[in-house]
């Protein structure tokens, strides 16, 4: 039995990251990020026009209609150089929402202008993981009332999917809420506080009845997070070996001490297992769904804490420089950490795997 890439998704690897490399250089993500904008315009239609953001939607509705493997090998090139667009939740978890439990006119309303990369939809679900007690929606008549925190991708979101108390999810246009662009450690993302006053929505029909469609949504993001912080972890451990091959100390390049060789391989050892187990997760959750929810909260537990340990390490074998901004090595180390809380800490996420297999 195979268990490699095939050649189609190698193919689709190859192009995005191949793309990324020169598109979303370390300037473009400077510039960006130091410029308090919300995304890079030109990545964000070139992505368009490979596909990426229909990844997951059927192409009766513009998407290209593959699976949560090709979804998150993009997630992993997207997360190795830091590109500041939005994904995970405009491009995976709203359409996942959507075609989960949207009726068909919601699936011919939003899917298509989705994939096209006309419109950005934010997500805000963290109300349904862990939230104070002076925060949530409730749902009345057709309209929203509350608070929505940490909604991913919604600084300038033209839509919103909002998942109410009762675990139902609406699409809301953005001219209904009152928005605010939240400051957190990772500038290449955004996240915002979004406050729904009477707000009109269009509730997804398939919604109402079962929690199953939200609970879907939260896990494809958890595994997207999970690749996202795969690629930035390899991209720091590259550096970190660059560096020990260039820098030299005593005359001797700092790779040839013996410190620095354990501490690049101890980071490769800790992370290359962690590819088999993305690639497995998104494999299962397509094609065996029984396993779909316990590995998805596996794979996002696990790759927090190897992604703060590569990201940590990484630092350190670059010493001073590290921490500077002219190698831009925080990016990364931010952008690990901020994937480490999205949709759940590993401990949180750890009970829900639990509990997903029945052991709680």
């Amino acid at each position: 039995m195979d268990f490699a890439l095939s050649e189609e998704q190698r193919m689709l690897q190859d192009s995005i990251s191949g793309y990324l490399e020169g598109g979303s250089s370390l300037e473009c993500v400077r510039q960006v990020a130091e410029g308090g904008g919300v995304r890079a315009d030109d990545v964000w239609q070139e992505l368009a026009g490979l596909g990426v953001h229909g990844v997951l939607i059927d192409e009766d509705y513009g998407g290209v209609g593959l699976g949560h493997l090709e979804a998150a090998l993009i997630a992993e090139a997207l997360g190795a150089t830091t590109t500041p667009v939005p994904y995970v939740a405009s491009s995976i978890m709203a359409p996942t929402a959507i075609a989960a439990a949207g009726s068909s006119e919601q699936k011919e309303s939003w899917l298509p202008r989705i994939a096209a990369g006309e419109i950005v939809v934010g997500v805000g679900v963290t109300e349904q993981i862990g939230r104070r007690e002076s925060d949530g929606i409730t749902s009345a008549g057709g309209n929203l009332t509350g608070k929505a925190m940490f909604v991913l991708d919604g600084a300038e979101a033209d839509a919103y999917l909002i998942a109410s108390d009762d675990g139902a999810m609406h699409m809301v246009d953005s001219g209904e809420v009152e928005r605010q662009r939240l400051k957190t450690i990772d500038r290449t993302r955004t996240v915002a506080e979004v406050t729904l006053n009477g707000a009109k929505a269009d509730t997804l029909s398939g919604s109402t009845t079962s929690r199953e469609a939200l609970l879907a949504t939260i896990d494809v993001g958890r595994l997207i997070l999970a690749a996202d912080t795969l690629g930035a972890a390899q991209t720091m451990l590259d550096k970190a070996i660059d560096y020990a091959k260039e820098r030299r100390q005593f005359n001797r390049v700092i790779g040839s001490f013996q410190a620095v060789k354990h501490m690049c391989a101890e980071m490769a050892a800790e992370l290359e297992p962690c590819r088999s187990m993305i690639w497995y997760a998104a494999h299962a959750y397509g094609a065996i769904p029984e396993e779909g929810r316990a590995m998805a909260c596996h794979a996002k537990a696990h790759l927090a804490e190897v992604g703060q340990f590569v990201a940590r390490k990484s630092t350190e074998v670059h010493g001073g420089m590290g921490i500077t901004d002219l190698l831009g090595l925080h990016y990364w180390f931010k952008r690990i950490g901020f994937n480490r809380q999205l949709l759940g800490a590993p401990e949180l996420v750890r009970e829900e795997a639990a509990k997903a297999q029945g052991w709680i």
